[in-house]
Order: structure tokens, then sequence, then C-alpha cells
């Protein structure tokens, strides 16, 4: 089953009214019936088109109920997975797997695991098309810092793309969240990062090309480190 998300509310009622208004002006100014029938069906799919972009589809389950298995954050295709010296995100050496999302892509981010919010920092920066290397360095973003339920500082990074110019997120400092939930959404195309601790115990278990489902996908198991 499929809903429109909260966070689309503004753009889907503003879509609604504009192909009211669009339809309204097709059958007052256009004669030809044939041509209105066209003007309104375009009109219909565009309206369409705008609102299942805030698409949210309910039911999902993690693949796996094993809590140290990171579920993905966002729907799309697994763009790049790479090991990083250091990131301030998890205050150490961090694996990255990085998920691009198309415009055709549901857009709402869930969390990897449960956890509490410690960090939201929000970066102004650059809208460079998502599809580039360069685009997730100098891009606008949101990091959010999780620490887990098994203590460990996970990093989520919303980043925008050159259509989408706006990063909604509720994972404010102090808020509790439960693996797999909404808690925002990148609109109009984007890339969504994991950002994980202790990369030479981490088992990453998706690949570059692999297309993943928020809250469903497992992108990798975390340990919990010996004691």
């Amino acid at each position: 089953m499929i809903l429109l998300s909260r966070y689309g509310f503004r753009e889907w009622m503003l879509a609604t009214a504009l192909a009211a208004l669009c339809a309204l002006l097709v059958a007052w100014l256009v004669r030809s019936a044939p041509v209105a029938m066209a003007l309104h069906a375009f009109i219909a799919i565009a309206w369409l088109a705008a609102v299942l972009f805030f698409r949210d589809p309910i039911g999902r389950t993690p693949a796996s109920a094993d809590p140290a298995d990171m579920v993905s954050p966002a729907d799309g295709v697994v763009s790049a997975v790479l090991d990083v010296p250091h990131h301030r995100a998890v205050g150490g050496p961090a694996t990255v797997i990085r998920i691009f999302l198309s415009v055709l892509d549901v857009h709402l981010n869930r969390m990897p695991c449960g956890g509490t919010v410690v960090e939201a920092d929000y970066v102004k920066g650059k809208f460079l098309d998502a599809r580039s290397a360069e685009s997730a360095q100098v891009n606008e973003y949101n990091l959010i810092t999780l620490m887990s339920d098994a203590g460990d500082r996970i990093g989520i990074r919303q980043v925008s793309g050159a259509i989408a110019r706006r990063i909604v997120s509720e994972a404010a400092p102090g808020t509790r969240w439960s693996r797999a939930q909404r808690f925002g959404m990148i609109k109009f195309g984007s890339t969504t990062e994991l950002i994980l601790p202790r990369p030479g115990t981490t088992m990453v278990r998706v690949k570059a090309g692999q297309r993943v489902t928020g809250g469903v996908t497992i992108l990798a198991t975390l340990r919990p480190t010996q004691a």
C-alpha cells in the first residue's frame, strides 16, 4: 500500500491547485474537443507524476531482525562504498556507503538502526548533479550523528542535488528513533550516505551498482566491539 508523505504536503497541494486551474483554463479557452482531451490528459499525467514523487510505501520490514544489521536509509542505487581515514560523524576511521536517488525513487529517509540523535549539522553548499563524484564533497548537506542502542556513533548524511534544493529532517538532537523509522526526505533527486565506524570489522553487504530499498535492504553488519 502507498500513501502520500506528510513531508510533501505543501508540494502536492500546490500541484493539485495548479492542475485544477490549468484544467479549468483549458475547458474555458479550448473549443476543440480532441485538443481539450489531450491537454487534460497531459495535465493529469503531470499532476500524477508530481504527487507520486512524495509517495510513502507503508508496511516495509527490515530484511533482518538483527539490530547489528544496518538497514538502508534510502531507496536508490549504491554509487560508492569507500573507507576513509577519518569522518567527523564517527570521530575516526569510517566506512561510507553512498546511495544515489533519482527523481523516480522514493525520497523518504529512514534510520539505519535504533538510537538517539546527538548532533545535526546543516551545511550550505553547491547544487551540482548528484551523479557526479564532486557533488558529494561540495553540495549542500545535512549530517546527522546518531548514538545507536549498541553505543556506536553512526552518521547519516542527506546531500542535495542539481534539482533537489530542500532537505527535510526531523532528526533533532535529543530525539529518539527506531530502526527503519522515517525521519525526513530530500526533494527531487539527491544522495544519502550511511557512515559507519570500525571499517576493519564492519561487514559491508552491498556493492556499487546495487539497487537498495530504504528500511528493508541490509547495507552492513556492525558487530559490537570486543571487550
